[in-house]
């Protein structure tokens, strides 16, 4: 029986002797009840417990009612996306479902969020909203008729609280109530819950636009026209279709337009021959627009984007038959025709004429043809083609080759005219068995740890290793140096630009090894960038750098941010003149909102910003009406425009 007694006393609640007391201790005899101050502290810990108790369970209700609300919202959008033909953005919200569901229900939506029927002016709408999930959806459902309304009635999730985290992500609950759908759905555009949920649309909005554009620096905005506009006979093809476009891109306040002058089709049947008749017709309709122009000195080809390929001048691929060597070159001796080598920028190869005389030529044929709009400041900047893609670096990440993401690529420096130049450098340092590529530096989709040359303490940290990739940049630093020498001969007074590649994979590793055989000897132990910002510095041109909209990425070790932090502080550093364009078109707004932030970012104190962006469009397949109006929001951002629609700073590109 006193055993008994004593078990019986381990479990009362009120009890103050623990376990471990109960383990080491013999019991006592008789046990007293806690009062007063003891009996309180007591009853308060209990209460304590009871309420971290209930704070847990409800923060399990509170992600089991989210994870509900998004496996609706993605059934949704899958729904709408397949049997709808909804243009739905890859990352959709309810603002892009509501807007598409008013538009095809006949509403007119906004870009900034204004909402009614076309036969109501916008400012006859009693209560404006933005096309995102608020009450104001019972106006649509309404239009669609009392059938329709009835076969779209959302569901109504009942949260059951036994279920767990873990079995909601197989097995959702749903049920309907009918009478409360009905209700939400007949109820007036001016009742509590809709001005409510417009009231918080209108304060999130202020916010928004609040913290991003408010006081921002006005950065013009210039779209890229379609490569396809002039046909490799060098003519305008489809004016109305052109003037439909620009007459779109003028609704959306674009500044102005890129158009690439193609070295294939000006000068592609015989040397010195430029054709620009097309061109001219293209021009003369973007001035009829009130648009400003850039124009690209192309001097690489374009590979079957839309369908539209622009191979390099015949005469210049009847050359390269017979000296196949005037092309880049892989180890394995494969030519890439995307561009001419460096090593012939100085060789007379090309009927007499070096590579840098041949682009010459025709910068300054087309400074003279275009003379008139020089003279009226129509044509804003001329960007230099530097290599493949029209980008400062070595063609080392081929498609044609076999290239795919996030491969290292391959040195491109086997050509009889680099390695030329490469023995000569050899020869000057003293070891001429240096003279050579690296023999353990992969293949084109090899990772950085899988050759003996980019791994962690590999060959390109060794004697051999920092010579070679000094000499490999030095030969993209030096051609960019010719290059500018006889750009700002041709366009004097001119703004003359170059486009630098955005080479952020593998960035986290010690060599970063993709951006060593793009050119840039940058790994984590050197700057590779300031040699050649102090070249574009010398030349007074402006750096266009190509701005990833992507994250980190620790498959592949990239690494966009880091990247463009390095580069750009370091031009800005400098007193280098900075542009920025789209690696990759975007189409939802966190992607487009980093380059904003990347463009003008907000916690510089000394206001730093780029002097204009180029967007690059998506091909025509991509382009619907969601997409002009993410490009009608990023111009907005870009121009600085609070949410009354003014403008924050000067709209003059200086």
């Amino acid at each position: 029986m006193n055993n008994n007694h004593h078990f019986k006393q381990d479990l009362d609640p009120q009890s103050d002797n623990s376990s471990d007391h109960y383990q080491l201790q013999p019991q006592p005899q008789s046990q007293r009840r806690p009062r007063g101050f003891a009996a309180t502290a007591a009853s308060g810990s209990a209460s304590a417990g009871r309420g971290r108790k209930e704070r847990e369970k409800e923060k399990e209700r509170t992600k089991l009612r989210e994870r509900h609300r998004r496996a609706i919202t993605s059934r949704m959008l899958a729904g709408l996306r397949q049997y709808g033909n909804f243009p739905l953005p890859a990352r959709a919200d309810m603002n892009d479902v509501l807007a598409a569901l008013a538009r095809e229900a006949g509403w007119t939506v906004e870009a900034d969020g204004n909402t009614y029927r076309p036969s109501l002016p916008p400012h006859m709408a009693a209560f404006p909203v933005r096309s995102v999930e608020s009450p104001s959806t019972c106006t649509l459902r309404n239009s669609l008729g009392k059938a329709s309304s009835m076969e779209y009635q959302p569901s109504v999730l009942k949260i059951d609280d036994n279920l767990s985290p873990t079995s909601l992500d197989s097995i959702v609950v749903a049920e309907r109530d009918i009478a409360k759908t009905e209700s939400y759905a007949t109820g007036p555009i001016n009742s509590p819950e809709c001005l409510e949920a417009d009231q918080l649309v209108r304060d999130v909005h202020t916010e928004e636009q609040g913290g991003v554009l408010t006081g921002t620096p006005y950065v013009p905005v210039y779209v890229t026209l379609a490569t396809g506009i002039i046909n490799n006979f060098c003519q305008l093809v489809d004016p109305e279709s052109l003037r439909q476009e620009l007459r779109r891109l003028k609704s959306l306040n674009v500044d102005g337009v890129v158009v690439d002058c193609w070295w294939g089709i000006v000068e592609g049947w015989n040397p010195q021959k430029y054709i620009w008749s097309g061109y001219r017709d293209l021009f003369n309709i973007i001035r009829e627009f009130q648009l400003k122009l850039q124009v690209v000195m192309a001097f690489h080809e374009h590979g079957g984007i839309d369908h539209v390929v622009i191979s390099l001048p015949k005469w210049v691929l009847e050359i390269g038959k017979d000296n196949q060597d005037i092309f880049f070159t892989d180890r394995d001796g494969r030519r890439n025709t995307e561009c001419l080598s460096w090593g012939v920028d100085k060789v007379r190869v090309l009927r007499g004429r070096t590579a840098i005389e041949v682009y010459f030529d025709m910068m300054r044929s087309f400074r003279t043809e275009f003379d008139d709009f020089f003279k009226e400041g129509f044509i804003s900047g001329v960007e230099i083609g530097m290599g493949a893609s029209g980008e400062l670096m070595f063609p080392s990440f081929s498609e044609r080759f076999g290239w795919t993401y996030p491969g290292i690529g391959e040195f491109q420096c086997y050509d009889k005219y680099l390695q030329k130049s490469l023995r000569k450098a050899a020869k000057l340092r003293g070891h001429s068995f240096w003279a050579r590529g690296p023999d353990n530096a992969g293949h084109y989709n090899s990772l950085p740890h899988e050759t003996g040359f980019f791994r962690e303490r590999g060959d390109y940290d060794s004697y051999y290793g920092r010579f070679f990739l000094n000499w490999y940049a030095q030969s993209l630093i030096d051609h960019a140096d010719n290059v500018l020498t006889l750009a700002n001969l041709a366009f004097e007074d001119t703004r003359i630009i170059v486009k630098i590649p955005a080479v952020y994979w593998w960035y986290k590793t010690a060599s970063h090894a993709a951006e060593l055989t793009a050119g840039y000897y940058n790994p984590t132990n050197q700057d590779g960038y300031s040699p050649l910002i102090e070249v574009l510095k010398k030349h007074s041109v402006t750096m266009k750098f190509l701005c990833s909209n992507l994250q980190e990425n620790q498959e592949s070790m990239a690494d966009p941010e880091g990247l463009s932090w390095q580069v750009l502080n370091s031009a800005w550093d400098r007193g280098l003149t900075l542009a920025g364009q789209n690696a990759v078109p975007f189409c939802e707004r966190e992607g487009w909102m980093r380059i904003v932030e990347t463009a003008k970012p907000r916690n510089d104190p000394d206001h730093r910003h780029f002097q204009f962006f180029v967007y690059q469009q998506p091909s025509l397949l991509v382009r619907t009406t969601i997409w002009y109006s993410d490009l009608d929001s990023f111009v907005k951002c870009m121009h600085g425009l609070d949410s009354g629609g003014d403008t924050e700073g000067d709209q003059v590109e200086q």
